[in-house]
This record gives C-alpha cells, structure tokens and sequence, in this order.
C-alpha cells in the first residue's frame, strides 16, 4: 500500500484530540483536587469536635476526678445497667433475629420494619412510648401497680430504656449472621438430625458468632451511651438513674472539668467498640476469602 501524506484535516483531528485529551486530564485532576479537598474539610468536620474534647482536659486531672463520688457512681451505674441490658438483649435478639432469618410468613416485612424503629426513633419521643406503657397510668400501668411496683423513677426504668434503643443492633446483627450461612449446610442437616434445635446450637449459631459478638459490643455501647429515652422515661436520679451521659448533662456547667472526664471515658468506648467491630468483620471477610 503507498504512503498516504496526511492531510489538514487529519493533522487538526489529531490536534483536536490531543487538545481533548490534555483537557480530559486537567479535568479529571481539579474534580480529584475538589474531592480530596471536600474528604478533608468532611473528616475535620467529625474528627476536630472529639479532638477538642481531649484537648481541653488537663491530663493532671484524672487522679483526681476519679475520686469524685459522681463520677464513681455514674461509671458504676452505667456499667451494671449497660450489662444487664445487653443479657437481656441477647435473650430477646438472638432468638428473633434468627426466627426472622429462617422462616417465612405473612407479615414478616411490617414486623422487620418495627424492629428497626427504634434505631430511627428519636429519642424522646422513644422515652414518652416508654412513660405511656410502664408509667402508673400507662398501658401496663395498673398491672404493676396490683403488684406494687412503680417503673419509672427506677433503676429498672434505665434498663428498660437501654433494652429498648439497643437491642435492635443485635437483631440486625444476628439476622445477618444467620441470613449468610450456607442454605445447603443448613438443608442437609436438617436431612440427617431432623431436630432444628440441635442445629441450631450445633451449625446455625457458631457459624454466626462474629456477627452476633459485633452486635453484643454495639448493643451494650449503644446502652451506655442512652441519654434521651433515659431522661425522659427514668429520670436524672443521682445513684440511681443518672447514667454517664447524664451526668455529662448534668456536670456541664457544675462541673465542666468532670464532664470532660466522663465524655472522654464515652468516646474512648466508642472508640473501642468500632475497633473491635471492624476486626471482627476483617476476620468474618478473611475467612469467606479462604
């Protein structure tokens, strides 16, 4: 075939494309400038608000606020109800999350969409459903009252409202867990036991361990970081029902340096957990690689 000399027109093609190329890559580097900028400006945005928190405590402080009765006993509140919150929630999310994971009936979405409500809830409005149902003058009201207890006012009260806003992480958390496991494993045990009971404790819950130990850390750190359903359904009860963060409430202007030790023993919590929900998943996703 002859050498064809180029033309004009494909000489200014060639340069038109050149000059599409250079702008396609100018482009492409100011939208990569923009979003680097919008990441950092996001993350100082979530991360300057908790630095602060540490930078305006006098480290030299700790010794001595961990002697302040009000904190000793909000810390020890907050640790007995949290714990007893979260055995309550593995009693309670465990089993639903995995009767919602492996059976199918009538109404299932509408009883799935209640158990997230109160995730969404707000909470106070989460605290006034809780005075409307165990308040003397609630819906249960005068059944406890026959009986002679009162909820509300109550260190009761601060584990029902922990129950109530935490416990929908392990639901979700072990519906997960049993939602992902091997159908066919599942099947052919239910061939050779017969008994879902046995399969159940044998395959279906150690296969969901990870999943159900990441929902128990969120259950019991989302327990006891609960304020507003707390305040509004228990009170704010030195001793009794005043949790951390509502001795973080409380502290604020009475006592800053004391709520800055409470808040940075909050963070330093959430902190912990999301460490260890992230390992967990790391490991789950490691082993589902293998």
């Amino acid at each position: 075939m002859a050498y064809q000399l180029p033309t004009i027109t494909n000489i200014k093609q060639e340069n038109n494309n050149k000059r599409a190329l250079r702008f396609s890559q100018l482009a492409d580097r100011a939208a990569l400038i923009f979003l680097i900028a919008i990441v950092i400006v996001y993350v100082f945005f979530l991360t300057l608000p908790i630095i602060s928190v540490f930078l305006k405590f006098d480290v030299a402080q700790i010794g001595l606020q961990l002697q302040n009765p009000g904190i000793i006993k909000a810390i020890e509140l907050s640790l007995y109800t949290s714990l007893i919150a979260t055995c309550l929630s593995i009693i309670l999310a465990i089993p639903t999350g995995y009767f919602l994971a492996t059976r199918k009936f009538y109404g299932k979405p509408a009883i799935d969409t209640l158990m997230d409500l109160p995730l969404v809830l707000p909470p106070a409005v989460a605290g006034i459903a809780l005075l409307y149902t165990f308040a003397p003058k609630g819906i249960l009201g005068p059944l406890f009252n026959g009986l002679g207890i009162t909820i509300p006012g109550y260190t009761v009260a601060v584990i029902i409202a922990q129950t109530f806003v935490a416990s929908p992480f392990l639901i979700r958390a072990s519906k997960i867990g049993f939602e992902k496991q091997d159908k066919t494993l599942y099947n052919s045990a239910i061939i050779l036991t017969g008994s879902r009971l046995r399969i159940f404790f044998t395959i279906s819950l150690p296969l969901a361990t990870r999943a159900i130990i990441s929902g128990i850390v969120m259950t019991w750190a989302r327990a006891m970081g609960e304020f507003g359903a707390t305040l509004m359904f228990a009170g704010n009860l030195p001793g009794i029902t005043q949790t951390i963060p509502l001795a973080i409430y409380n502290m604020l202007y009475s006592d800053p340096t004391a709520g800055l030790m409470l808040s940075i023993i909050l963070i330093s919590t959430a902190f912990a957990v999301i460490v260890i929900v992230k390992l967990l998943e790391h490991k789950r996703y490691e082993e589902r690689k293998c």
